[in-house]
């Protein structure tokens, strides 16, 4: 069993942040945790609005908690607001922000290996820069939708 690497770790935070210069987004925050939910890895790009590391590691714990990439979660959120309050409440409220930006990280075969959350710029940018880092790293995004 391969778990998350250290080295795929910081090839998706290397690449999504190279995604979003590339795009001329917002400074960015990026983490990533492994499937036990342990950090692997974190960035902050300068000039950062503060709690973006904060924000970037509730979507990332959220979608991990969930097991749902947080695309999926925010239209559950719009869905059922009693039941991700609720989830919300028991993860605490620092651990889960229901919009686009925390994506599953899988191996090839399907395996959950942990999550990307980025947090900057608006949700969808934060979502795409999270796929490519995935993707360059030869895993699977799942981003919920």
């Amino acid at each position: 069993m391969i778990d998350l690497t250290l080295e795929a770790a910081r090839t998706i935070v290397a690449t999504a942040l190279e995604a979003a210069r590339a795009r001329g987004l917002k400074p960015l925050a990026v983490v990533v945790y492994d499937a036990r939910g342990s950090l692997k890895c974190v960035q902050v790009e300068d000039e950062a609005s503060l709690r973006r590391p904060e924000i970037a590691s509730a979507k990332a714990n959220g979608a991990l908690a969930l097991g749902l990439g947080s695309r999926a979660i925010h239209a559950r959120a719009e869905a059922q607001p009693y039941f991700v309050a609720a989830v919300s409440h028991l993860v605490g409220p620092a651990a889960l922000v229901p919009v686009p930006g925390g994506v599953l990280i899988r191996s090839r075969e399907g395996r959950l290996l942990g999550a990307v959350g980025i947090s900057g710029d608006t949700s969808d940018n934060d979502e795409i820069c999270a796929v490519a880092g995935i993707e360059a790293a030869g895993l699977r995004p799942e981003t919920g939708a």
